[in-house]
């Protein structure tokens, strides 16, 4: 048995945010995640930097906390945000007393909401549709939850925070009405343990309810469904949302090199409801062609859904209607002492989320100790000595790529190409992968897949989906003898994961490029053959 203060559970962005605030105020923390991190919510999204200003008119409570908390992330967390700037946009179908009534709200909330005339808009995003009524310029931005959920369990394991992936935790532990510890189940080896704790504070997102009711306990959450498409090319340089209330299919985001484009809203069946469907993408294709024309012939990468945790509080709303702010629930009113949970909110209130809570937690403890997550940036940009070594081995722009998505590890993996320049040979061409990276990460205890590479370097995340870069991925973490399953099984779990995405969306290019992934695969590597054999 192992003896902690807080052991906090879910690894998205709420649960490392606490983490890190944890440490930061000198409390031992542990955080138990039973996948990756970023493996639910926090990655299924959009990739929105709220400005405030998609909630202005119909949540302004949510709307404040994304105006204020837009500000500090841009400062704390610069090498996860993509500066695009957003548009919002009326057509002439959309009402216009609407547009009067928002712009009032984006007053009284301070939101900056600056007129852009339609022609204006058009010579700076000109794949939109000439059909403009009005323009308005917002501090929209693009961020990514991979980076953000990693750099924040750095900066709390720089603080002595301790973090634990692919273990689930089976049971919560009661002592005469006080939360005891947890039993964990590690899903590599299946083994148990337990973890002692004075606290326990439930992050788990839209699976929050489930782990609440493991210490009898209750939170009133509705998991709500929303489906986006990724496309292989940047057709828009700024974030454009439609100028009406929220709805389906009216927000498009920029990520380096794709758009992705979405959202809608349906109840979710349960939590893990999370496998897009080919109706739900020919709907949003429908629904953004008004304000992209060309939208149906855009090639796309791929689809994905994920779930958010939509706090109901018991009033009853749901879906659209669900506000998007979020509560912190102290479980001693049940009777449950010791258990927090945390639920709602949207990722761009992830640490204001994460500061509420672990006030509470500290109150607890009896810890005085104020928060420092709004001023402290969760990692310190390269050295510029670093970059400019760095940039003799990557390709043009690489070095900047890979010290942003590699956080603290990035000084390492250029020690790797100084060590052997061979490491500087590219693994994924699509997203300027090294060889350097793939093998420090595979490195990692917490990296068990290809997956989980992904996650961290963007392997296989490209154009070409990991039809080229899968086996040279699995190849690269094998000749280093950093695999812990047969060759076979690694590529076959990569692959499965990518066609996932990639089988709503089978027509035109799509069709075509998995054909050939088909043929590399199925027919000269015999895939299939392999993983039955366990051998490649």
């Amino acid at each position: 048995m192992t003896k902690t203060q807080a052991v906090v559970i879910g690894g998205g962005a709420t649960g490392a945010g606490i983490l890190r605030d944890l440490a930061m105020r000198g409390v031992k923390a542990v955080l138990i995640e039973r996948r990756d991190l970023a493996n639910g919510t926090s990655s299924r999204f959009h990739g929105l930097l709220h400005s405030g200003g998609r909630y202005a008119v119909k949540d302004p409570e949510s709307a404040a906390e994304c105006v204020a908390e837009n500000a500090v992330l841009r400062r704390i967390a610069r090498q996860c945000v993509e500066d695009t700037e957003g548009l919002f946009v009326r057509l002439p179908e959309d009402d216009a007393a609407f547009e009067t009534e928002w712009l009032a709200a984006c007053r009284a909330l301070g939101l900056p909401a600056a007129p852009l005339p339609p022609a204006e808009a058009l010579r700076l995003e000109p794949g939109l549709t000439p059909r403009l009524a009005a323009a308005y310029r917002v501090p929209d931005a693009a961020i990514d939850g991979f980076r953000l959920c990693w750099q924040n369990v750095a900066s709390a394991v720089r603080h002595g925070g301790e973090l634990r992936t692919y273990t689930e935790v089976v049971a919560i532990e009661r002592a005469g009405g006080r939360v005891a510890g947890v039993v964990v189940r590690d899903a590599v080896s299946g083994a148990t343990s337990t973890i002692a704790c004075d606290l326990v504070i439930n992050a788990a997102g839209s699976w929050v309810g489930e782990v609440a009711a493991l210490a009898g306990a209750a939170v009133d959450v509705e998991p709500d469904r929303g489906t986006l498409i990724a496309f292989n090319h940047r057709f828009a340089g700024r974030v454009v949302n439609r100028l009406r209330p929220p709805a389906d299919g009216d927000i498009f985001v920029p990520h380096g090199s794709v758009v992705i484009f979405g959202t809608t809203s349906a109840a979710a069946d349960n939590p893990d409801d999370t496998a897009p469907r080919g109706e739900e993408v020919n709907a949003l294709l429908r629904l953004g062609e008004p304000l992209f024309p060309d939208l149906p012939r855009y090639r796309i990468l791929r689809a994905f859904a994920g779930t958010r945790p939509l706090y109901t509080g018991g009033h009853g709303a749901a879906g659209r209607a669900a506000s998007r702010t979020f509560a912190v629930l102290d479980h001693s009113r049940e009777g449950v002492h010791g258990l927090i949970s945390v639920v709602g909110g949207k990722l761009t209130t992830y640490r204001l989320m994460a500061e509420k809570t672990v006030d509470l937690a500290c109150g607890k403890l009896g810890i005085a100790v104020p928060c420092r997550t709004a001023a402290e940036p969760l990692a310190a940009g390269p050295a510029p000595g670093l970059l400019a070594a760095a940039r003799k081995y990557f390709p043009a722009g690489g070095a900047e790529l890979a010290a942003a998505r590699l956080g603290d590890a990035f000084g390492a993996v250029v020690g790797r190409l100084g060590d052997d320049p061979a490491n500087a040979a590219l693994i994924c061409e699509c997203e300027r992968v090294t060889l350097g990276e793939i093998k420090e990460v595979a490195a990692c205890a917490t990296t068990h897949g290809l997956g989980d590479i992904r996650r961290r370097t963007r392997l296989g995340m490209g154009t070409c989906q990991g039809a080229y870069c899968g086996f040279r991925g699995v190849a690269a973490v094998c000749a280093a003898g950093l695999a812990d399953k047969p060759a076979a099984g690694l590529l076959g779990d990569f692959l499965e994961e990518r066609w996932a995405g990639v089988r709503p969306v089978l027509w035109g290019t799509q069709l075509r490029e998995q054909e050939l992934l088909r043929g590399i695969y199925g027919a000269s590597l015999n895939i299939d053959g392999a993983m039955n054999d366990e051998q490649l």
